[in-house]
């Protein structure tokens, strides 16, 4: 399992830096994820020179790839590595950033993310050639029994989670509420509309039990991280220390928008409680989960925060429901979440918007939302990937 293996103290965070978050019919990937390289270069003081490895999520068909990338912003990169646009990679790009630094492979590594799911958002239908690939969908779609778009999938997860733990629709309202309230802290947010709910409850359903919010929002947007050494990130104004991570796992316990042991595609059902992979990341870090003070995740839809939570062993089994509807993840709750909004009312740039408010609120530059106290937070998905960020270095 390589339980002792730590990039602690090897790498940080020392920028990062958004474009503007909304529906852009002018203006292309490459130009909002310019803009938000451009932002993160000011925020960490560092010239465009400074950077020499690149890890975009860009490439055809939602952009440009990674060399043409450099040639039309002027980076000269020694690495370079091209991920495909979903958020299940993201814990895995900070890792592979953080190991090269740390490595001497390059001095500093821009992670961009920039996309237009305004206009390229067909995923699934007859127009999605991926949904009818061989395998199915690369969001869980599988045609042939009907699972035509990646809601399904969600849904259908959720349903299973419902009706083996009795959580109700009221539980699953708690996530959007809660991902809204801190949406209406956030200038930058798109959703700001009050939710409750009793609203929720009320509004349309997509694909039951999902309703209208509890999908991410179709927006325009793009970010960047920058990662170096931590010996030379003391050099810039505010870094933070990656203080260990854990990649994305893959096997047939795994499905795409439910955490193991729910029954879905070659999953069994069975109890679950977290393997020594699923919180590696711990031990990696040197910390202990209750030292945790906000968790960041990848909430395209609302039931992956339910399985965000069990995954890591913040909620027992089947308990996250019940959890979040209490209050669990509100910013006032003993695990605040996705404090900005997150996919479900900032925006949807592949959850890379959720590391930027990671890095705010260790800073305490997050404005009206800002939580008090913070020194340690924690990004995690339902897929099983997972970093910790650290204010200082331990």
């Amino acid at each position: 399992m390589g339980t002792n293996y730590r990039l602690s103290a090897a790498a940080a965070v020392v920028g990062v830096g958004t474009s503007a978050f909304g529906r852009f019919p002018d203006r292309s990937p490459t130009d909002l994820a310019a803009e938000s390289l451009r932002a993160a270069l000011a925020d960490a003081g560092l010239e465009r020179a400074d950077v020499d490895g690149l890890v975009t999520n860009m490439g055809y068909p939602a952009g440009i790839d990674y060399d043409q990338f450099c040639a039309l912003t002027g980076l000269q990169t020694e690495l370079n590595l091209q991920m495909w646009t979903h958020g299940r990679w993201l814990g895995t790009a900070v890792e592979q950033a953080a190991a090269a630094v740390a490595a001497g492979l390059c001095r500093c590594v821009a992670l961009v993310c920039a996309s237009k799911f305004s206009v390229f958002a067909q995923l699934g239908g007859a127009e999605d050639h991926e949904a009818s690939r061989e395998g199915g969908g690369s969001h869980g779609e599988a045609p042939h029994v009907g699972l035509m778009a990646p809601a399904s999938g969600a849904a259908l997860a959720a349903r299973l989670y419902m009706q083996r733990y009795g959580a109700s629709e009221a539980d699953l309202g708690a996530v959007p509420v809660a991902a809204r309230a801190g949406a209406r802290r956030n200038p930058a947010a798109w959703r700001t509309e009050e939710l409750d709910v009793e609203r929720y409850l009320a509004s349309r359903l997509i694909v039951a039990p999902l309703r209208v919010h509890d999908f991410a929002q179709v927006t325009d947007g793009a970010t960047t991280v920058l990662v170096m050494p931590a010996a030379q990130a003391r050099d810039t104004p505010a870094p933070l220390t990656i203080l260990g991570t854990q990649s994305l796992p893959g096997g047939r316990g795994e499905f795409v928008f439910g955490r193991p042991g729910l029954g879905l595609a070659q999953q069994e059902m069975t109890g679950f409680r977290p393997s020594a992979r699923d919180v590696a990341v711990y031990g990696r870090s040197g910390v202990d989960r209750s030292a945790v003070q906000a968790l960041y995740c990848y909430d395209a839809f609302s039931p992956l925060v339910w399985f965000t939570l069990e995954r890591l062993g913040f909620c027992a089994e089947g308990e996250a429901a019940k959890f979040c509807a209490g209050g669990g993840i509100a910013a006032t709750g003993p695990l605040p979440v996705n404090t900005n909004g997150g996919l479900l009312a900032e925006a949807h740039v592949s959850g890379w918007n959720n590391v930027v408010e990671m890095a705010r609120q260790l800073r305490g530059t997050a404005g009206e939302r800002q939580l008090p106290g913070v020194e340690l937070a924690q990004w995690g998905s339902a897929f099983g990937d997972s970093f910790i960020l650290a204010k200082e270095a331990r």
